[in-house]
């Protein structure tokens, strides 16, 4: 309840004064705003905002703003960043601010506001991960509101009423908060008399107090105490609040001092992929109700986290390579694989169980038979769900489930009986249902189709998958276990999704990574690239539905290389490799700039550079018979057959050589060698606009352009360097600070961002901004000068770990090569003893506490490394 003695007793009054004071260091052109729910703030349309004007106090730069707001005024509001136009630079994190004028206020008072600006870090402790698992307990206060104040204190003169308000997720049952400091009424800087505050709900804790002006300016912090009498107090700088001179009236000040400053919060979690989390229950692969033992595990070693592999559907093919769980059928379908066939019934014939034991023990093997497995647990699931069908389809619960999934739910069943139909999941090859609409799905999916008991086959086996994976999941919250899911950042090109979202995507292009360390070609994974602009239509519908239902299941989840969102590395699709690419969406070099630097041969440029004394050196004595199968002569050089022009049309021509036995050497060797050739080029030519190119990544290691003269040579190298490092910064912070929020504002889950390879500059402010933790591998250190990350000097905001699953094991690793074993042991162990050539279980201790010692909020461990420990 509100305090009646705090606003019962203010007289009528027609406004009062509402000063907003914050501080916060802009850049050049840059100014702060306020906006809130209310007309006078702008009513959240940031061009109507009111503008703070900035001055400069001690070492800061305050911004401040008076308006007069009626009595009873009470609104939302928010900070935003500005340029001179009003155009959004970038916004406060975390809850959206709420105000509600005191009654106590009589007209021509002044209510001010001293807020801090609120960041990432600020908000991710809102977020499920911690609200509802990690702290979830500490949630358990009953909200007290401050107690009242006499109206006749306040109106003594010289007397100052301050709210002081603070954030304090952490607080263990039976603990206080308080504020003390300099001031008597704060208990001259003894806990016992200090100001006890009072919890006020979502992590917030306040109380009013009534400070003589004769104490200020005042210095103060806040302290948790234990039913012990044990405080502790927060750590930082002593807080200060000072007042102006002018004694003509009361003063109202309402503090809010962000977050109770306190040694951060960090925890350990392990990281394993479902198929591995297996049981002796389960039938040939780990699944979804196996989780609740892995929670136990975790629980019994003091783990807060589990991280999982992605879970979705990828039966594209229904053949082993659909394991790949990267590569999705649906982004909403959960995968059948995981499914428990004992759980589908609690009265299975005798001659299901029987099957059912005689698959465990066939399928029991120390690897996984994907495509024994699949077929064994949906030839059972049918037979149950023939059985059991009415009385599910039926179910109260089945219909709720159906009703809040229909939207995915019956396009990916039409989808899984058209791919079973036409025995392929290239929707193109699918004659009328190539191209899919509302009319043709509700047709397909019709009760008064042959095929219905098909389609439902797909909604019973989803219906149950979400039943198995909610109870994995509401009992790792209750465990307080941290469930973390994976963001896959592409689809199967043959998917659901490319199949009833079509425009979505740019289906002639292919997603991958630029060359790196690890791949010297870059890479090529096949996913058709977004179309952020046909996306943005809908305020990013698809991806906000998606996090939305992985949000039912995870309360923290991974974005795979979240890179793709500020831009992604776009190939053609007719390519197999990663390195004749270009960002999207980038700046390119335009003809006429390039003009005007001296660059006119732009065949010579885009085309490969093939020379005869090339195919001699590359083929040797077999050159000839390489060059008349895919080679014409072009002016002084060679220049590649119609047919053979592109990646994929060489190796098809390649492979056809091979059986026809006209290859002087193996198949592999000659596709990789005239794949070279393809690549030496200088430029790439934009195919939809003709006068628009892009630098071939690490374009000085080619002959071509080893070959140029010398202008041309320090033009192109200059232009490169700008290309990829310079020009694209403000327009790939611009993508991303479009796309991000849509995904960090779909759910309350934990975002952690694999910002691994090729990082711009304007990455890790970005995610610092947003509240996105970074990923931290040791050994693909974010520091180009570094081998070897050093955990001990890793930001809070991070995940760290000694691998994970993109890269072999650490036992691998650390066994695979002796020289890099030296450096290692010297850079990080800091020890010039010879270390040992295998990696020991004391060698894994070490490596292993560095990280949980790290000052990253999380250290999630792949399981394969911690068996190396023990």
């Amino acid at each position: 309840m509100a305090s009646q003695g705090l606003f019962s007793a203010a007289k009528s009054m027609k406004s009062v004064k509402l000063k907003f004071r914050i501080p916060y260091y802009t850049e050049w052109g840059q100014s702060l705003l306020v906006c809130g729910s209310e007309p006078t703030l702008g009513s959240w349309n940031v061009k109507k905002g009111l503008l703070l004007s900035p001055v400069h106090q001690d070492d800061q730069l305050i911004w401040t703003a008076t308006i007069s707001v009626p009595c009873q005024f009470s609104c939302g509001y928010r900070y935003y960043v500005v340029d001179d136009a009003k155009n959004v630079l970038r916004w406060e994190m975390g809850n959206e601010r709420r105000l509600s004028i005191p009654h106590l206020l009589s007209e021509g008072h002044t209510l001010e506001l001293r807020d801090l600006w609120q960041t990432g870090a600020d908000a991710l402790l809102f977020r499920s991960a911690f609200k509802d698992v990690i702290f979830c307990k500490n949630s358990t206060f009953n909200i007290d509101r401050p107690e009242a104040i006499l109206h006749d204190e306040l109106v003594q003169q010289g007397s100052i009423l301050v709210l002081f308000k603070i954030c304090c997720p952490n607080v263990q049952e039976g603990t206080s908060v308080y504020v003390i400091g300099s001031s008597t009424k704060l208990g001259n800087w003894k806990v016992q008399d200090g100001l006890k505050l009072h919890y006020t709900g979502k992590y917030i804790w306040e109380a009013y107090c009534v400070i003589p002006r004769g104490d200020f300016p005042i210095r103060y912090k806040y302290c948790k105490c234990g039913k012990n009498g044990c405080f502790s107090l927060e750590v930082g700088s002593t807080r200060e609040l000072s007042v102006n001179s002018s004694k003509s009236q009361s003063q109202y000040i309402f503090l809010s001092d962000g977050m109770l400053r306190e040694m951060p919060w960090r925890g350990c979690g392990v990281a394993v992929a479902m198929f591995s989390v297996r049981s002796e229950d389960d039938i040939g692969v780990g699944e979804f109700l196996d989780l609740k033992l892995l929670v136990d595990w975790a629980v019994e070693s003091g783990f807060h986290l589990v991280q999982l592999l992605p879970i979705n559907d990828t039966s594209v093919h229904r053949m082993w390579w659909d394991s790949y769980p990267y590569s999705s059928l649906s982004v909403f379908a959960l995968h059948p694989l995981y499914l428990r066939v004992q759980a589908l019934s609690k009265n299975l014939p005798e001659d299901v169980k029987s099957e059912i034991r005689n698959a465990k023990e066939r399928l029991d093997g120390k690897d996984v038979d994907y495509e024994a497995t699949m077929a064994t647990k949906l030839s059972i699931a049918k037979k149950v769900f023939m059985q059991e069908k009415d009385l599910i389809l039926n179910s109260s619960s089945f219909h709720k489930f159906f009703s809040e999934n229909e939207d995915w739910l019956k396009p990916y069943a039409a989808f899984c009986f058209l791919r079973d139909f036409f025995e392929t999941s290239d929707h193109s090859q699918w004659g009328c249902f190539s191209n899919y609409s509302k009319d043709k799905l509700e047709k397909l999916v019709s009760k008064d189709a042959l095929h219905y008991d098909t389609i439902c086959f797909h909604y019973y086996i989803q219906f149950h998958l979400h039943l198995q994976l909610s109870e994995a999941a509401e009992y790792a919250r209750a465990k307080g276990v941290v469930l973390k899911g994976d963001l896959p950042i592409g689809v199967d090109r043959n998917s659901v999704d490319t199949w009833v979202y079509p425009t979505l995507f740019r289906m002639n292009t292919s997603t991958g990574a630029p060359p790196d360390y690890f791949a010297k070609n870059g890479q090529n994974w096949g996913f058709p690239t977004y179309n952020w602009e046909e996306m943005s239509k809908d305020n990013y519908g698809w991806w906000r539905a998606r996090l939305t239902q992985m949000g039912k299941y995870f309360t923290a989840y991974r974005i795979d290389h979240i890179l793709g969102f500020f831009r992604i590395w776009e190939l053609p699709d007719n390519a197999m490799t990663g390195l004749i690419g270009k960002f999207r969406p980038s700046i390119p070099l335009s003809q006429e700039e390039l003009e005007r630097e001296g660059i006119w041969d732009f065949d010579r440029l885009t085309r490969p550079y093939v020379r005869k004394e090339f195919l001699q050196e590359n083929f040797g004595d077999s050159w000839i018979l390489i060059a008349a199968n895919f080679f014409k002569e072009y002016l002084d050089r060679y220049e590649f057959k119609e047919e053979c022009n592109t990646e994929k049309k060489i190796a098809a021509k390649v492979h056809s050589c091979a059986e026809k036995s006209l290859l002087p050497e193996s198949e592999d060797k000659i596709r990789c060698d005239l794949f070279d050739l393809l690549k030496n080029i200088v430029l790439i030519r934009d195919l939809e606009h003709d006068k628009s190119f892009y630098p071939r990544f690490n374009l000085e290691d080619t002959s071509s352009f080893r070959d140029l003269d010398d202008h041309s040579k320090n033009v192109l190298k200059r232009l490169y360097y700008d290309y990829y490092f310079h020009r694209q910064d403000k327009l790939w912070r611009q993508n991303a600070l479009k796309t991000l929020p849509a995904l960090l504002n779909s759910s309350d889950m934990l975002a952690c961002g694999e910002d691994l390879g090729l990082i711009p500059a304007c990455v890790h402010p970005v995610m610092q901004e947003l509240g996105l933790i970074g990923l931290r591998i040791q050994r693909m250190p974010s520091e180009p000068d570094l081998e070897f990350g050093i955990p001990s000097q890793y930001s809070y905001m991070t995940v760290c770990a000694p691998s994970c699953h993109d890269c072999s094991t650490l036992r691998a690793w650390w066994e695979e090569d002796e020289e890099r074993r030296h450096r290692f042991s010297k850079s990080v162990i800091g020890s010039d003893d010879l270390p040992p050539s295998q990696c020991v279980p004391e060698l894994a201790h070490l490596i292993i506490r560095q990280h949980i010692e790290s000052p990253s909020m999380w250290a999630i461990f792949p399981l394969q490394c911690l068996k190396q420990w023990v």
